[in-house]
């Protein structure tokens, strides 16, 4: 004969339960849906539809023994979710990073082209943050199935001062203050030069930057200026904000790169006195080719993610 809805759902319940306690589960179960399908009887519905609706109202078995079992049926919890929210955020700002400029300069040090380093360097800075959020995901699961204790407490004590997002009117002038000094030392290196060797003054910059190249430098670092400006009048980020600071930083990057890559950004004379002047080889002439363009890219990177960070700040708010 075979078996009931209540049974096969009784039998479906029980089965991933500790065998001392099936029994009593299955007793309790059996007596919970009879006298519930008997309500329901007395109402006037028919046996099979009143038990199917019981059983229906119970949910899935596996959720009703996890209840029984006291087992949970997430990955993390609220015991230990914010510990490893803010331990995964933490390690995912400094360990790819550091993954990033090391294998940048390891490569860069042994002479491999810019695209390899470039390459290599932000692969294993996203292999590096793969395995950040699996290897801390795992443990803190371990933690929460053990039911271990991570020892972390909250108190008053722990509450953050309120803070700016970058707005106030000591930043304006400190951004305008910056802005203007690099306009003015662009004006310097084109009509005397920024660097002083051996009793002359040499430009840092290409001479073939002026005036195109030069031009789209100084509207970038306005546009830069113009973004401050209303930053502050507005008080806040918004979206918008954001993005037309994403795409300045993107257009510096691509300014530079450009023009690194076609050898048109640095002075060739000055290269040549560094080579013959300071001492200075062609693979260490390389490695610090590679360290500027890193750090053109990590400043841009950094400069797009604290803009979007600070607008989803402003937008709970």
């Amino acid at each position: 004969m075979p078996a009931t809805l209540t049974e096969r759902y009784i039998s479906a319940t029980v089965r991933s339960l500790p065998p001392e306690s099936q029994e009593d589960v299955r007793a309790e179960l059996a007596a919970s849906i009879a006298d519930a399908v008997e309500a329901r009887l007395d109402q006037g519905e028919e046996p099979e539809v009143a038990e199917r609706e019981v059983l229906t109202g119970l949910g899935d078995p596996a959720v009703l023994a996890a209840g029984y079992a006291d087992r949970p049926l997430h990955l993390l919890g609220p015991r230990h979710y914010l510990t490893w929210r803010r331990l995964l955020i933490l390690l995912l700002w400094i360990v790819p990073a550091c993954a990033l400029v090391g294998v940048g300069l390891s490569q860069a040090l042994i002479g491999a082209g810019v695209g390899t380093i470039i390459g290599q360097a932000i692969s294993t800075a996203l292999t590096a943050a793969v395995h950040v959020a699996f290897w801390t995901t795992l443990v803190f699961v371990i933690l929460e199935r053990t039911g271990a204790d991570t020892g972390e407490r909250w108190s008053v004590d722990d509450l953050p001062e309120p803070k700016e997002t970058g707005t106030g009117r000591a930043d304006l002038i400190a951004s305008l203050v910056v802005l203007g000094l690099v306009l003015a030392a662009l004006a310097w290196d084109r009509l005397i030069g920024l660097v002083r060797i051996e009793g002359d003054w040499v430009p840092v910059l290409h001479p073939g930057l002026w005036p195109l190249w030069t031009a789209v430098l100084v509207a970038i670092v306005l546009g830069e200026a113009v973004h401050a400006v209303v930053l502050h009048a507005r008080g806040r980020w918004s979206t918008g904000l954001a993005v037309m600071n994403t795409v300045l930083a993107v257009a510096f990057v691509s300014w530079a790169l450009t023009l690194f890559g076609n050898g048109r950004l640095l002075n060739p004379e000055l290269l040549e006195l560094a080579r013959t002047v300071g001492g200075i080889d062609a693979e260490a002439m390389h490695t610090l080719g590679v360290i500027l363009v890193l750090s053109i890219l990590v400043i841009a990177v950094w400069d797009v993610i604290d803009g979007w960070v600070k607008t989803r700040r402003d937008a709970r708010r």
